[in-house]
């Protein structure tokens, strides 16, 4: 059970550094590419969230 938590701690960890990249090396195309998504409509917003977790769940699974 201890294994578990542990994955799930790098897990998020990960999340964050990956997450981060982004704002720390450049930060004015971050901002236009959010204000670009927050100008799509709702659907596809969760069109590209639904292929972005189907990637996820592909990639975890081949990884794995």
């Amino acid at each position: 059970m201890d294994m578990a938590w542990t994955d799930l701690g790098v897990a998020i960890a990960l999340v964050l550094v990956i997450e981060g990249v982004m704002p720390f090396l450049a930060p004015a195309s971050l901002r236009r590419t959010l204000a670009t998504m927050a100008a799509m409509p709702d659907r596809s917003l969760r069109v590209v969230g639904a292929v972005s977790m189907m990637l996820g769940l592909a990639l975890l699974y081949f990884i794995r």
